[in-house]
């Protein structure tokens, strides 16, 4: 398929493609040496879990594909210790209780334009208008101006203590003027600031992705990226084994053992899977018929089991990944008494992007049926099934969330997943006292204070009982043994950068 010109728009409504099992062929073979496109350094083939599922737009899930691949970046990103550090915005301070200054480095966006203040606020009041509202954005009103030379005022509605942390989510990333030239279609084609740039795409199978050289943070030693997406865990993990993939991201852990040691880096995440219960509808709108599913879960054999020990047992919605969570976790409040299944009849959903999760769902099934209920099964490909999610189609949804994806903020996973208003409430929660605990804490500035009361919202939450976390996950990269640099990020925001090199 050719390249695409650099200011073609992605066609609307990509068919998704079935499950790609077979698709380790596509990838170059290069019998034993990298490939090369004669720009200096060698391509990188990597084979992605998730394909593109909204034109690569960056206000939903594919705003980490993006990311991941070294596109996008926004004014600040995460350090390893979930601090907010300098991305495109060099440095920042408060201005009034509403308002924060954000000083620009030099850069220059993929089209030869300039990053400016101007074209900094544009692509945030286009981010703070999306619809849906982009996850970052969740239950925050914010506007952006230019604030003089280099400087970029940004304010929102109420105070936002975490701001700075909100402005590094994958969901907030700075395009040129040239990506927002259609009113209801975002282009990243050559229009982000990354070390790399995205110039061809190949539907939901595959993309191309070439060196920016003038990236401000330098030039990066891969000349390029041959990303394919390959939904199938253990043909992901072929595509490593026989040399057609430099990198395979999410390697299932029942094909851990089949690569040499060397090959496999696992990684502590802040990825829970959970259980989620339609808390709106059906069998699980009686909080004492979501006690005694809770009551039935024994999460440890899921750990052992499924994910044979490369996880920990749930213990709440923040994993042990984020260390300041277990000394300062409270316990669940509010708890109903359990009631009787009663052979009520549920069905869960999930999704087989990651291939452990019809396994987990399984293992439920098994478990729930044991205390009473009759279970029905639902797996899909994820793109297939969120919409359904989101509309409550389903009694209960077996999810992998990175809990600090989104912003790095504790709090804010609880407000976008778990409030009335939030945008990604899988388990169509809707309870005053969880609301009040999350806005509360969503007003606190100091960092250790701040998460004190996210531990409170969270025992808030879990005493609902419409989330049942089950396993934190340790993610497992597959890394061939000529590739260094991989990024093996907690967070799960990049994999590909600058000293990414084969």
């Amino acid at each position: 398929m050719p390249a695409l010109p650099r200011r073609r728009r992605f066609a609307a409504g990509l068919l998704l493609a079935p499950l790609l099992a077979g698709l380790t062929g596509c990838f170059a073979s290069d019998g034993g040496d990298a490939p090369s496109d004669g720009r200096g350094g060698s391509r990188l083939k990597v084979a992605l879990a998730f394909p593109p599922t909204e034109n690569f737009s960056p206000y939903g899930a594919d705003a980490t594909l993006l990311s991941r691949l070294g596109v996008t970046e926004g004014l600040t990103r995460l350090d390893a210790n979930g601090a907010a550090a300098p991305a495109l915005a060099e440095s920042w301070s408060r201005d009034g209780d509403r308002g924060w200054l954000f000083t620009l480095r030099d850069a220059t966006f993929q089209d030869g334009t300039d990053v400016t203040p101007e074209a900094v606020a544009a692509a945030l009041t286009r981010a703070a208008a999306a619809e849906p509202v982009t996850a970052a954005l969740s239950g925050v009103e914010l506007t952006a101006e230019a604030a003089g030379d280099r400087r970029v005022r940004v304010t929102t509605a109420d105070p936002d203590p975490a701001l700075p942390l909100r402005l590094s989510s994958p969901g907030l990333v700075v395009l040129s003027a040239h990506a927002y030239a259609k009113k209801d279609a975002v282009d990243p084609v050559g229009t982000a600031t990354g070390p790399f740039e995205l110039t061809e795409v190949t539907g939901t199978t595959a993309a191309t992705l070439d060196r920016f050289d003038d990236y401000w943070g330098g030039r990066a030693q891969a000349s390029g990226v041959d990303a394919r997406f390959i939904a199938d865990g253990t043909a992901r993990t072929n595509a490593l084994r026989t040399g057609e993939a430099d990198i395979a991201e999410a390697v299932p852990v029942s094909q851990a053992a089949s690569l040499d040691e060397g090959a496999r880096r696992e990684t502590a995440t802040t990825r829970t899977t959970s259980l989620l219960l339609n808390a709106r509808s059906g069998a699980f709108a009686d909080p004492a018929t979501r006690a005694t599913a809770r009551a039935a879960i024994d999460t440890s054999a899921l750990a052992e089991g499924v994910y044979e020990g490369h996880a920990d047992p749930g213990v709440g919605i923040y994993g042990p990944a984020l260390t300041w969570a277990a000394d300062k976790r409270v316990k669940p409040t509010g708890r109903a008494a359990a009631g009787g299944a009663d052979g009520k009849t549920l069905t869960i959903a999930t999704y087989d992007n990651r291939p452990e999760l019809p396994e987990v769902a399984q293992v439920l099934k098994q478990q729930l049926e044991k205390a009473g209920f009759t279970v029905k099964l639902e797996v899909r490909e994820y793109a297939r099934l969120e919409s359904d999610a989101l509309a409550g189609k389903f009694d209960a949804f077996v999810s992998a969330r990175n809990t600090m994806l989104d912003t790095g903020d504790p709090v804010s996973i609880l407000a976008s997943d778990y409030t009335c208003d939030g945008g990604y409430n899988l388990a169509l929660l809707c309870d005053k006292k969880a609301d009040e605990a999350v806005s509360a804490a969503e007003s606190v500035a100091d960092t250790a204070k701040r998460q004190e009361a996210a531990m409170t919202a969270e025992a808030k939450i879990l005493g609902t009982d419409a989330v049942v976390p089950l396993v934190h996950q340790r993610i497992i990269t597959g890394v061939g043994a000529k590739v260094s640099g991989v990024l093996l990020d907690p967070y799960e925001r990049s994999l590909v950068g600058v000293g990414t090199r084969r």
